[in-house]
């Protein structure tokens, strides 16, 4: 299974509430801390073709997006397949 990345900055409610639907689909995933104008945030838009908001959630090279998108995932029943668990 790909590794899941969720890039995140503290005191973000989109942040928490992301996270949050990761850990309620027991999927293990790696939370990195990517606050303004840090090595991790540049990583963060680099590797999401520019998006410069958190969270910002990758399954190994694929971005899935941000909260609205991971939410839309949900709500379409793609969440599951799209982190390797369906």
């Amino acid at each position: 299974m790909p590794e899941i990345v969720i890039y995140t900055q503290p005191g973000c409610p989109y942040c928490r509430r992301a996270v949050s639907l990761l850990q309620s689909k027991n999927v293990p995933f790696r939370e990195i801390n990517a606050p303004h104008g840090t090595p991790e945030r540049e990583e963060s838009i680099r590797r999401s073709g520019g998006r410069t908001t958190v969270p910002q959630t990758f399954v190994g090279d694929t971005a899935l997006g941000g909260c609205d998108d991971l939410m839309a995932l949900e709500r379409t029943g793609k969440l599951d397949a799209s982190l390797g668990i369906a």
